[in-house]
């Protein structure tokens, strides 16, 4: 048997709205109750539509048109999200900037965006972002502003209405936000998505995860990011949730947070998870409101979703897969078996479609055979930034994106990813998945962390090195590693070497930085 599955309503008629409108919806239905809580300050859904009006005015007076790109260089705060719906509402296009980034790599981004302005938060981590950008070759026609700053500026004569007849005029298939992958392999692209995208995708994921009015979701997740953005932000338009948005992740100050606020909803990178199930002072925090919590990266440890659910005593525990060119692709359902969570990422959400092929090609594969897995349907980028070569590549003829994931789909279409494509390594003439001995290393106790890449090697073509991360107070050896390795798998994936760090290098969605580890280990 073949198999593409798919999660797509035949017949059914795309009606979603556009940003503008789901705010507006949200201050309609929703009105004086919270829509954010940052540092013990409430701002209702209808305060926020009037502040994002606001600011909308100031950036139209500040020369963005409908159809200019916004970037924005900022930490989560209620002033992004102020800044990033005016953007839209303004009929502009958001192009959310990494915030970690250096003033070079954003003045990059300003550059190939061509962007009318570029908002930011000035002082975060103790820097000086203004200056540093100002200090760079910004175009002449960017406007550069400080977003502490951006209601105080004058809105000249842009009025309300103005701003109103701009969000009339957005429709659902103009642009809405130019999202940068992570570059890990090389430049970042921009990927594209019309407003019926994001908006769509974030009510699909809130739905799936029976996310309400009454939740109170916290967002760690940066607002750069789509997990912050679109699963975070749109999400709580679209549901009447109350955010919490958090700038950076400190582990006792999430806890108390979660505590005080009984915090229902917890969406993470696994690392977020990881923290708090090693947490010293986890026991003296009372963490029992979490009722939600979903995680995602291309291979999640199942011991950690096991985990999860017997030691955080989180009701549900969902996994799900996505990646920057389609938000959500699958996803564990409510009353699914604890084995299919722990196992799977679930399977295609509604309008997706789900395929396995062999690398480079978009034949379906037999049920449980491993190939590459590709995606088809509404949710998949409009295309990257003026790269279409790129676009191509990544996107073929029959409108299926290539992940370079490779996994499985069983008999229901539940999905299983086995490993990065980029990151197999050949050892010996066999194939090896980093992910299959990662999973095996993560049971050994004293192991918090791990990563395996392949290394060159004259005889064997390339050998796995294995870099771990020591939970605290662990007295574990390089020989122990190997020993356990060799117990549990085939001799050509077990690792020839054993190194140990701190931590290992991610990026802030989660992922390892396996090109920084090599490069690493050759210096």
């Amino acid at each position: 048997m073949n198999l593409t599955q798919t999660g797509r309503p035949r017949g059914s008629a795309d009606g979603t709205p556009t940003l503008p409108g789901v705010l507006r919806a949200a201050a309609a239905t929703h009105g004086e109750r919270p829509a954010y809580v940052e540092d013990g300050t409430s701002l209702s859904f209808a305060d926020l539509l009037d502040r994002v009006r606001e600011a909308a005015r100031r950036l139209v007076a500040l020369g963005v048109t409908p159809g200019d790109r916004v970037c924005l260089w900022a930490p989560n705060s209620v002033a992004w999200v102020v800044a990033g719906l005016a953007a839209t509402y303004a009929g502009g296009v958001l192009v959310p900037v990494n915030s970690r980034y250096t003033a070079a790599e954003v003045a990059e981004i300003v550059e190939r965006t061509d962007a009318a302005a570029v908002l930011v938060a000035d002082g975060f981590l103790g820097r000086t972002q203004l200056a540093d950008l100002t200090a760079q070759q910004v175009p002449e026609r960017t406007a550069v502003v400080d977003l502490a700053r951006l209601e105080d500026l004058s809105p000249g004569a842009v009025t309300v209405e103005d701003v109103d007849g701009r969000a009339d005029a957005v429709g659902p298939d103009d642009v809405a936000d130019i999202l940068f992958t992570s570059g890990t392999t090389g430049r970042s692209k921009g990927a594209m998505s019309a407003h019926r995208q994001t908006v769509g995708v974030a009510r699909v994921w809130g739905e799936l995860g029976g996310v309400t009015a009454d939740d109170r979701y916290l967002v760690v997740n940066p607002f750069f990011h789509s997990f912050g953005y679109k699963v975070g932000i749109v999400t709580g338009l679209v549901t009447g949730a109350t955010l919490y948005p958090v700038a950076t992740f400190d582990l006792d100050a999430t806890m108390r947070l979660v505590q005080d606020a009984a915090i229902t909803v917890l969406p993470g990178a696994p690392t977020i998870y990881q923290s708090l199930l090693t947490a010293p002072e986890r026991s003296s925090y009372d963490l029992s409101s979490l009722r939600l919590a979903v995680t995602g990266a291309a291979v999640i440890p199942v011991v950690l979703i096991e985990r999860m659910r017997e030691e955080l005593a989180i009701d549900q525990v969902v996994t799900a897969f996505g990646m920057t060119e389609c938000v959500v692709a699958t996803m564990c359902r409510a009353g699914d078996p604890a084995e299919l969570v722990a196992t799977t990422c679930g399977r295609a959400v509604p309008g997706m479609d789900t395929r396995i092929a062999t690398p480079g090609g978009n034949d379906a594969l037999p049920a449980g055979e491993e190939g590459e897995l590709l995606l088809r349907g509404p949710w998949v980028t409009l295309g990257y930034l003026d790269d279409p070569e790129a676009t191509a590549e990544a996107i073929d003829d029959d409108g299926w994106l290539h992940t370079g994931d490779i996994g499985t789909l069983d008999e229901a279409g539940n999905l299983r990813i086995t490993d990065r494509l980029k990151d197999m390594y050949i050892s010996g003439g066999f194939n090896v998945y980093p992910a299959e001995v990662e999973q095996v290393l993560l049971r050994l106790d004293g192991v918090a962390d791990v990563a395996v890449v392949g290394l060159p090697d004259e005889r064997m073509g390339e050998v796995g090195h294995a870099f771990v991360v020591r939970a605290p107070d662990a007295d574990l050896s390089p020989d122990a590693v190997v020993a356990h390795a060799r117990e549990h798998l085939a001799n050509f994936k077990v690792p020839r070497s054993v190194g140990f760090l701190d931590a290992l290098p991610r990026n802030l969605s989660g992922k390892v930085l396996k090109t920084e580890l090599r490069a690493q280990h050759g210096a």
